[in-house]
């Protein structure tokens, strides 16, 4: 029993020594070509990430979507950033997804989550799939993680925003609810 308790106890301390924190995690934004703090994208009000990637499908059938979410509260002090998960920082990379934000009209920072730091410490699984996090007493906090809606295949048909409702509930200083859906599209390879 003592055994299983020294191990139990080491394996807390690694994991809390090796997890990091938003603060911590510096990407490139493959839109300027320089390396930026996560945290210090959030606007005013709080930061939207969306988990994207040019070979997902369920991604492309966003586009629309996200450009429309972000057009809506970037005045309202939420900034949106897209985080490419699957991608290295070559310079043909980076031509490739700034290529996208230009002919796309998004107009946000894409970062390149090569070492998949954001993907871990959001434990992140599907793209698209999107963080809110806001402004809160030790720092930037996950308000809601998930789907953008419940209908990637068909924007006529959704009958429930849960990242605009969210985005609502954050601007009006509500707890949102819910907090978190399951988001559907392709898998993020991790390693």
């Amino acid at each position: 029993m003592k055994k299983l308790a020294l191990l139990l106890t080491g394996l807390l301390i690694t994991f809390s020594i090796s997890a990091q924190s938003i603060e911590e995690i510096s990407l490139l934004d493959a839109v300027t070509g320089g390396t930026v703090k996560v945290d210090t994208k959030a606007g005013q009000k709080g930061l939207v990430l969306i988990f994207h990637s040019l070979s997902c499908p369920f991604a492309g059938m966003y586009e629309g979507r996200i450009k429309a979410l972000r057009s809506t509260f970037q005045n309202q002090g939420v900034n949106f950033i897209l985080v490419n998960p699957d991608s290295d920082n070559s310079p043909a990379t980076q031509e490739k997804l700034r290529k996208f934000i230009d002919d796309s009209g998004i107009n946000a920072s894409y970062l390149i989550d090569s070492n998949q730091d954001l993907v871990k410490l959001f434990q992140i699984s599907k793209i698209p799939e999107t963080i809110l996090l806001a402004p809160g007493p030790n720092g930037l906090e996950v308000k809601y993680k998930g789907a953008i809606d419940n209908n990637p295949q068909a924007e006529s048909s959704v009958s429930e925003r849960f990242l605009e409702r969210a985005i609502n509930q954050v601007l009006r200083g509500e707890v949102t609810a819910p907090s978190q859906v399951r988001a559907t599209g392709c898998n993020i390879r991790t390693f």
